[in-house]
C-alpha cells in the first residue's frame, strides 16, 4: 500500500529527478531522541516534537511530502490536527514546499526568521539558488536569530545560519532520555548548491559572509544529537537502523557529537575550497 501511495504521488507530481527520486519514497517514522522524532520521506526531513499541549513539526519537505507526513504522524498515534507549530528551517520549495497545506490541515501556528518572511510569505525564491516557487505561506510569527518558542515545556531556539537561503535557521532544544538531558540541534543546510557563487553573486553580494557567520555559529552549538534537512547528511538510515535493533542499554546512534564536528567540518572545507577557487 506504501509503495501504491509513493507511485500515486509521483505520478500526480510529474517527473523527479533520478537524483532526488528518493525525496518521494516513504520512510518509517523512527524516535530520535526523548520526544522528537522522524516523521519525513527517504530523502527530506520533517521532524515531530511531541508535547502535552500538542506537536511541533519543524520543516514540510516539498508539496508532495504532506501525504508522507500526515501518515507517519498518524503512525505514531498522533492526529494530524494536533500539531499546534509548524517552523520552517529555509525558504526553499523542497523544504517548505508542505507549508500552506499543513497549515490548512491543522491550523497551527506559523513561525519563520524574519531574513526567509518576505520569501515565504510570497512564494518566491530569494536565495542566491533562485529556484522554483511553492503556495505562499502567511508568517503568524516571524523571529530573529536568538529568539524563541515555546510549547507544551518545550522551547526552541532560533539560530541565524544564512547563507543557504538568507533566513537558513538552524533550531536547538533540550529533551530528557532515561533520565539524561540532551542539547538537539535541527541544523539548516550549509551546502553551496551547484552554480551557486560565493564571489560576486549578484543575487546576494555578502554571501561569503553569510556563510563564514553560520560556520561560526555552527562550531559554537556543540550539541548532543543533530539532525538536518536531509537524512543523508546526519545518516539517517544507517542510524535508524541501529535504534530499531536497540537493545536495552546500548547507546542511542543518534547522540552523536562527534559525527556533528566531523559535519561542520567537511562542510567548511567544501565552502572554503570553494572560496578560495572563486578568488583566484
Amino acid at each position: 500500500m506504501r509503495r501504491a501511495l509513493a507511485a500515486a504521488i509521483v505520478l500526480a507530481s510529474g517527473v523527479v529527478a533520478a537524483g532526488q527520486s528518493d525525496w518521494r519514497q516513504p520512510f518509517d517514522p523512527i524516535r530520535i531522541v526523548g520526544n522528537v522524532y522522524y516523521v519525513g520521506t527517504r530523502g527530506l526531513s520533517s521532524f515531530l516534537i511531541v508535547t502535552p499541549a500538542g506537536g511541533v513539526l519543524i520543516d514540510s519537505g516539498e508539496a508532495a511530502s504532506v501525504p508522507f507526513i500526515r501518515a507517519n504522524v498518524e503512525r505514531l498515534g498522533l492526529r494530524l490536527s494536533d500539531v499546534r507549530l509548524l517552523l520552517a528551517g529555509h525558504a526553499h520549495y523542497d523544504h517548505i514546499g508542505g507549508q500552506a497545506e499543513l497549515k490548512r490541515l491543522t491550523g497551527a501556528l506559523t513561525v519563520a526568521m524574519d531574513a526567509d518572511l518576505e520569501a515565504i510569505e510570497s512564494g518566491v525564491d530569494r536565495s542566491a539558488l533562485g529556484s522554483q516557487g511553492w503556495t505562499p505561506i502567511k508568517i503568524d510569527r516571524v523571529v530573529k536569530d536568538g529568539e524563541t518558542v515555546s510549547l507544551g515545556g518545550m522551547t526552541l531556539t532560533a539560530h541565524l545560519t544564512p547563507g543557504h537561503t538568507q533566513g537558513c535557521t538552524t533550531w536547538t532544544t533540550d529533551v530528557v532520555e532515561d533520565g539524561r538531558r540532551y542539547k538537539v540541534a535541527f541544523v539548516c543546510s550549509v551546502t553551496v548548491n551547484e552554480g551557486v557563487h560565493l564571489v560576486g553573486n549578484a543575487r546576494v553580494p555578502a554571501i561569503a559572509d553569510h556563510y563564514a557567520r553560520t560556520f561560526r555559529v555552527l562550531r559554537d552549538l556543540k550539541p548532543d544529537v543533530f539532525v538536518a534537512e536531509h537524512g543523508s547528511v546526519f545518516d539517517l538510515e544507517g542510524k535508524a537502523e541501529k535504534a530499531r535493533t536497540l537493545q536495552k542499554g546500548q547507546p542511542n546512534p543518534f547522540v552523536d557529537p562527534e559525527g556533528y564536528e566531523r559535519f561542520v567540518t567537511k562542510a567548511e572545507d567544501a565552502y572554503l575550497t570553494q572560496l578560495r577557487a572563486e578568488k583566484k
